[in-house]
């Protein structure tokens, strides 16, 4: 019999330090709506949102990311060679090969970590913030960095009602690790592959790639390829989240041992207001429990949404560090994601 080695991790893990990207364009419902058969007032009464930030430029995901990844090291005042693992959570990067987090890991100037992307939609930094804690009380590593990032205005279609006022482009991430008191609770998470087409792209990748072989060739005046984007079944995502959602946000204050009157900060995925003031009211949150409405100028940033999100209520005091936060992602897959928090310090280099 060989006795085979077990590393031993820290029981003890927290959020210590959180950094985040917001791209400098800044596009209005007005300016959405000289393409989109809709109005200023019609989108802030369904969503919330006023304003979203758009690449422009040179920005990109990568460039983004690393951004945000930076000021989430020094923020956190750890040697960036003491990270040990980089997850990268994106549903919009370029490129399906090579993946995006060991590109990341370079340019951040720790090439040769442990790097690998995580897919799990708007759940994604949920996901990857649990997957983190584990590999940290397992002893895979010391340090993670976990980053949610998206260019979802990459991936839509601008004259869908269904999506085109609502995704925005930003990066957030923090750095994960061991710690005198326990900050992360377990993860509850989960997924719905029955209704996984609510949310859907209008191509798999095989048949895009025979339509653009099959209209090879064809003049100006011809038939296009198109883009591959996103599409979503509003009523039908709905229906779900109003179903599954009340049922994770119990199972994560279960999980955690926190009594509902504990939580001091409300942080959702930043899908839609009104279902975030919806959910604070359902679970009896009180008045004075702020929730995060980063959506009002930032849109809808999928895996990014709740670090920048964090980031916001950090910087503009509506929060504070070391407090208590209940986090939930939801969203494509379906999937979701949650998990009770003490939030990092307030960062000194921010995105505003």
């Amino acid at each position: 019999m060989f006795n085979i080695a077990v590393k031993k991790g820290h029981e003890n893990v927290s959020l210590l330090g959180i950094g985040a990207y917001r791209p400098e364009r800044i596009v209005s419902n007005a300016e959405v709506c000289e393409v989109l058969d809709s109005s200023d007032e019609w989108i802030y009464e369904r969503s919330g949102i006023r304003n979203r930030r758009w690449i422009s430029g040179d920005e990109t995901a990568k460039s983004m990311a690393v951004a945000a990844a930076e000021r989430a090291i020094r923020n956190s005042g750890i040697d960036k060679e003491q990270i040990g693992a980089l997850i990268l959570a994106t549903g919009s990067w370029k490129t399906k090969i090579p993946h995006g987090a060991p590109q990341v890991a370079h340019e951040l100037g720790i090439n040769g970590i442990a790097a690998f992307d995580l897919a799990s939609g708007c759940g994604g930094f949920g996901y990857g913030l649990g997957v983190a804690t584990d590999m940290i009380r397992s002893g895979s590593a010391q340090y993670v960095l976990v980053i949610g990032v998206e260019t979802m205005s990459v991936v839509m279609e601008p004259t869908d009602r269904n999506t085109a006022f609502i995704f925005g482009d930003g990066a957030g991430a923090v750095v994960v690790g061991p710690s005198e008191t326990n900050g992360i609770s377990p993860t509850v998470w989960g997924s719905d592959g029955e209704n996984a087409t609510a949310i859907s792209q209008n191509y798999d990748i095989p048949a895009y790639m025979d339509r653009a072989q099959a209209l090879q060739g064809e003049g100006p005046d011809g038939e296009q390829v198109g883009r591959m984007v996103v599409s979503m079944e509003g009523p039908r995502v709905f229906r779900w989240a109003a179903i599954t959602l009340p049922k994770a946000l119990g199972s994560i204050l279960a999980e955690s041992g926190v009594a509902i009157e504990d939580i001091e900060v409300f942080v959702p995925h930043q899908a839609n207001a009104r279902i975030n003031d919806l959910m604070k009211k359902n679970l009896g949150l009180g008045d004075d429990v702020p929730v995060a409405n980063d959506i009002e100028n930032t849109g809808n940033t999928s895996a990014a949404s709740i670090p920048l999100a964090m980031e916001e209520m950090l910087v503009s005091g509506k929060a504070k560090g070391g407090q208590l936060a209940l986090l939930l992602g939801f969203g494509a897959g379906l999937s979701y994601a949650g998990q009770v928090v003490t939030l990092p310090p307030v960062p000194v280099e921010t995105s505003f």
